[in-house]
């Protein structure tokens, strides 16, 4: 006796539905964004409303789902997934706060120092000489180095553009004047051993970066100096926390698109963490 079993798919394949660990205050914030964008352009009409827009693309940001298989469960394109994506990242990206502008915020708010970190992004390998830039030679993989800025309870404040892996943090921090940003928002910033002579500024002047002290071959630390590094790790756990926020955007465990778009990435991925960590 033959079976006739129904088949558990159907013609356009399976479609399950998932629960997005983030909170309907940044669902809406998003879909009022692109509500006010589409105004502004004029656009009358998209293939489903903002607030479903706004939920597949945090599907991709916090989830990395892949464009296509979220197309295939809302009934459009994969290119039309991959351009809202883009769309609403532009979107984020140009709210992100510029670096002199947010040093300033924090003195006016009674600041008096900022945690500084950098970390690397991973990216996906690709072949020819233009990738072999993004080697670093630190972490033995390929990736997007970003400098970022935290107050002093670990809320992220600011990330620099994302730049080849093997360029180093200090360079990193010299390309955009952090310090002579610091100084004159009157802030200092403390910061791991990895800045080590980020501070060019002379012996009786206060120090813009303060840094621990690392020890030599021929030179190990005294017991006051374990002290100062061990106190200074303890004022510099609220930074790892910061980045430990940003990275929970799983669409940074590996950038398979273009390097170039990584930093309006990292940017509009700031905007949504503080309105997570703050809400």
């Amino acid at each position: 006796m033959k079976k006739n079993n129904p088949r558990a798919e159907g013609p356009e394949g399976l479609v399950y539905t998932a629960r997005l660990p983030l909170s309907s205050t940044t669902l809406n914030y998003l879909a009022d964004l692109i509500r006010g964008h589409l105004r502004k352009i004029g656009s009358r009409w998209r293939a489903l409303p903002a607030g479903k827009i706004a939920g597949i693309v945090l599907a991709v940001l916090r989830c990395d789902q892949r464009p296509g298989d979220l197309a295939g469960g809302n009934g459009v394109h994969r290119t039309t997934v991959t351009r809202w994506v883009r769309e609403v990242v532009g979107l984020l990206a140009a709210r992100a706060p510029r670096l002199d502008r947010m040093l300033k915020k924090i003195a006016r708010s009674g600041g008096g120092v900022v945690l500084l970190d950098g970390s690397l992004i991973r990216t996906r390998r690709r072949t020819g000489t233009e990738n072999r830039k993004n080697y670093s030679g630190k972490h033995k993989c390929h990736g997007l180095l970003v400098i970022a800025l935290t107050d002093d309870k670990g809320r992220l404040a600011w990330v620099s553009a994302a730049r080849p892996g093997r360029t180093s943090e200090i360079t990193a921090c010299r390309h955009d004047k952090l310090t002579a940003h610091l100084r004159a928002a009157d802030l200092g910033a403390i910061a791991d051993l990895g800045f080590i002579g980020l501070d060019d500024s002379g012996p009786d002047a206060d120090p813009a970066v303060i840094t621990g002290y690392k020890a030599a071959r021929n030179r190990p630390l005294t017991r006051s100096q374990k002290l100062s590094n061990k106190a200074l790790a303890a004022v510099r756990a609220p930074v790892e926390h910061g980045f430990a926020h940003l990275k929970n955007w799983r669409v940074l465990g590996k950038v398979r698109t273009d390097p170039k778009w990584a930093t309006a990435l990292v940017r509009a991925l700031l905007i949504l963490t503080n309105r997570e960590v703050a809400r």
